[in-house]
């Protein structure tokens, strides 16, 4: 009975040590979908853009960094100035992050 004991009592204490791990693993995890330096560029297509707000509307493909498909949205722009080097109608690759809720252009060039 107490080797039984014993035995429970290690294997309880083994899981307890690996929670901490795991919850190590799935916090790195969600950083790096929030994070620029794990983001990439995705394709899109400019449909509008409101200066006096900040943001832009774009057509886009998939955004693997944040797992969300193609579609089309509204974003708000990091500065203004980006802005400024797109037109309506424009086919763009762009950087988007999430920021408080929200999806930040962080960068916009036209596709080449």
């Amino acid at each position: 009975m107490k080797q039984a004991n014993t035995t429970i009592a290690a294997a309880v204490l083994s899981l307890a040590a690996l929670l901490p791990v795991s919850a190590m693993a799935q916090a790195a995890t969600d950083a790096a979908k929030s994070s620029p330096a794990a983001a990439s560029m995705t394709d899109g297509e400019v449909r509008k853009i409101d200066k006096d707000t900040s943001k832009i509307t774009i057509k886009h493909g998939e955004i693997k960094h944040l797992e969300m498909p193609g579609m089309t949205m509204v974003f708000n722009a990091k500065d203004k100035t980006l802005l400024d080097k797109v037109q309506v109608g424009d086919k763009v690759r762009f950087m988007v992050v999430s920021e408080g809720g929200k999806m930040v252009v962080t960068a916009i060039d036209l596709a080449k």
